[in-house]
């Protein structure tokens, strides 16, 4: 059944680094567009989209939560997203949703480190921003500074609708730049050089009426030509009805075509108690109706759609269908999970972004051991919900495992396990994630062909390869040697035989090339090739020896430069390096790289060293090479490859 759109819809998520007051300005829009009685407070934990109980005690995000209310005949999906980097894998999930962002910055704080990296993933997926400044009313707010840094360290210039008076008052209040009354030249002039007619209008002297104007800037907000800006003070309500107006007014529609065939994108997992696993998706084309069965384009399963619903924070709504251009919520899709693509069409759907990449892992263990088991399918569903986890289930060492990004991370987890799942757990022993590369060239040899009926005879030439390069692999063995079909489970067994190599870590950065092998007519299985393939592997691994890499972060420190030594110092003392400081008005900017291991903890040093003035801002760089010492070799985790015998049983089923 195809049902077209009855309203205009505005898909939008307001991002900013934290405490800039993103989810306070969620609570004004709900407030003024009257789905609420009065606007939640933070520090009272009555907010909307903070909802969870660890969100309410610790006054932070700490997960993307969706809401959905109207303003002037328009239904305005909202996405209020965590601030604080420990949650910006969920932050890269929700940013493949909205048609368009909020980048919230603080009057008084201006550009903070999570700003820049929230900055760079908006740009990568060329989607239209509108900058909004909040806290004009606090102490030592400063707007002009504000834009001044934005475009020294966005790298943009931002175009003001509205200039404030009164900053750091309660009663700053705001004038509008841009109306049928007020059109500043430097403003017309940068909308009519976007287009060649309308700017030989202009050099002619000739007037060019509001309208047309207006419908121009609009047109270059949506292709990311002019980024807007706009300001207020979310926690006293000023500029947030200009705020609303403006994305109705200026912000694109969600498009999307009913009658097209269904294109839906999975970018997040919740789970009713009720209902179960929820899919959070975004319809860009088609529509989707309960008792629907729908197809799942990314594992090739079709399942039955049970309810369609519109979300709302800890709570839904049943709808029955949902039309291209909506978000919702769908369950009865039990094996769905964050990314896969729903429908035949995968044109439409955007790409991933990336923010930060979890660099640690950590323990998970069960304060009363009768709850180990369940506290193993307590994050397995974490896992699918957030897939960044990555969580690891080491059955022969009885221990759990799960991908983080800092300490907040793991206290919240911790929090998140007691409150929804009753299971007392601690993260443990958070470890930097090291990987492993061959130190030289070398062949690795297996003969597997006993206890038969069995026979895989196999010669892998293992070389290093560049820096970032990851896993390359090909065969130059004749199909008559190998047949085909036995190759093809080779190369599919690759990347499981490379997961733990001899120090304990993945390997990368390499070349294996198959430059020998033998099958047996009667003797050989497929499931052969995929057994003997980590043996031959390992072989090689032990023979080329392997070098240990450390994860490095690129940084950039801003502070005062009386502190300019003493950074530098306890950068060389963490083994990073920096180039040469820039320094102006009494500041210094300083750029370099160093270790995680040695650095993972230094925001808050440097915080406590500055008295909260300087500032850091990190990426994850790439992995470089490091010694024994200075990292870290681990046990191979189960039945090492190199242990042929147990190995050999155990891939058999002969052992557990």
């Amino acid at each position: 059944m195809i049902h077209n759109r009855q309203e205009s819809i505005r898909n939008i998520a307001v991002i900013a680094h934290a405490d800039a007051g993103k989810t306070t300005i969620t609570e004004q829009f709900l407030f003024l567009s009257g789905q609420t009685r009065q606007p939640g407070n933070i520090e009272q934990g009555t907010t909307q989209t903070d909802y969870l109980p660890v969100e309410k005690e610790r006054g932070i995000s700490v997960c993307s939560a969706n809401t959905s209310f109207h303003w002037k005949n328009t239904r305005i999906n909202l996405i209020d997203t965590p601030g604080h980097v420990d949650f910006s894998a969920d932050v890269e999930r929700m940013l493949r949703a909205p048609d368009a962002v909020i980048l919230v910055i603080s009057a008084v704080e201006g550009v903070q480190a999570q700003t820049e990296n929230l900055w760079n993933a908006l740009r990568d997926r060329h989607i239209p921003v509108l900058f909004f400044i909040n806290k004009i009313d606090r102490i030592g707010a400063d707007t002009e500074s504000v834009i001044h840094s934005i475009t020294k360290e966005l790298y943009i210039r931002p175009v003001p609708l509205q200039e404030t008076r009164n900053e750091g008052e309660n009663d700053a209040t705001l004038t509008t730049l841009w109306s049928v009354e007020s059109m500043p030249s430097l403003l017309v002039e940068q909308i009519v050089e976007s287009d060649e007619i309308l700017l030989n209008r202009y050099l002619d002297g000739n007037q060019i009426a509001f309208e047309e104007l207006d419908s121009q800037l609009t047109k270059l907000i949506h292709n990311c030509t002019v980024y807007p800006l706009l300001f207020g003070s979310a926690k006293l309500g000023t500029g947030i009805e200009d705020l609303l107006n403006f994305v109705v007014r200026y912000l694109p529609d969600s498009g999307g075509n009913p009658a097209k065939p269904l294109s839906a994108l999975v970018y997040g997992i919740s789970h009713d108690k009720t209902m179960g696993k929820i899919a959070h998706i975004r319809l860009f084309n088609g529509n989707i109706n309960n008792r629907d069965v729908v197809y799942n384009t990314t594992q090739g399963t079709t399942e039955k759609v049970t309810q369609v619903r519109r979300i709302f924070p800890g709570r839904y709504e049943e709808t029955g269908m949902a039309v291209a251009g909506d978000l919702a919520g769908i369950s009865g899709l039990s094996s769905v999970c964050v990314g896969d693509i729903l429908g035949d069409s995968v044109a439409e759907i955007p790409t991933e972004v990336k923010i930060a990449t979890p660099l640690m892992f950590a323990q998970v263990k069960a304060v009363n051991d009768k709850d180990y088991p369940a506290l193993a399918v307590a994050l397995q569903e974490l896992s699918f919900e957030d897939p960044a986890l990555e969580f690891e289930w080491l059955r022969e060492d009885a221990e759990l495992q799960v991908k983080i990004m800092g300490w907040i991370q793991m206290e919240v987890l911790e929090r998140i396990l007691a409150d929804r799942f009753g299971i007392e757990a601690k993260l443990e022993n958070p470890t930097v994630i090291y990987k492993e590369t061959p130190a030289s060239t070398g062949d690795g040899f297996v003969r597997y062909w006993m206890p038969k009926p069995c026979w895989a005879i196999m010669k892998f030439r293992i070389e290093p390869g560049e820096r970032g390069s990851g896993v390359m692999y090909k065969s130059v063995v004749p199909v008559n040697n190998v047949l085909q079909k036995y190759q093809n489970e080779v190369e599919k067994s690759i990347n499981m035989a490379l997961v733990q190599g001899i120090k304990g870590w993945e390997v990368t950065d390499l070349r294996i090339t198959l430059i020998e092998g033998e099958d047996h007519v009667l003797h050989s299985r497929p499931g052969d090739f995929n057994v003997a393939t980590p043996m031959g592997i390992m072989d090689g691994l032990v023979n080329t020896g392997t070098t240990l890499l450390e994860p490095m972060i690129s940084y950039k420190i801003a502070a005062h430069e009386d502190l300019l030594g003493a950074i530098t110092s306890d950068i060389t003392r963490m083994r990073g390096n920096f180039d040469s400081p820039e320094i102006q008005q009494g500041r210094f900017t300083l750029t370099g790289e160093m270790p995680l291991s040695t650095s993972f903890d230094y925001p808050v040093k440097l915080s406590s060293r500055s008295g909260g003035k300087a500032r850091i801002s990190t990426h994850f760089s790439g992995y470089r090479e490091c010694t024994d010492e200075q990292g870290i070799i681990r046990p191979f985790k189960g039945i090492s490859p190199l242990d042929t015998a147990k190995y050999i049983l155990k891939a058999r089923k002969a052992i557990q």
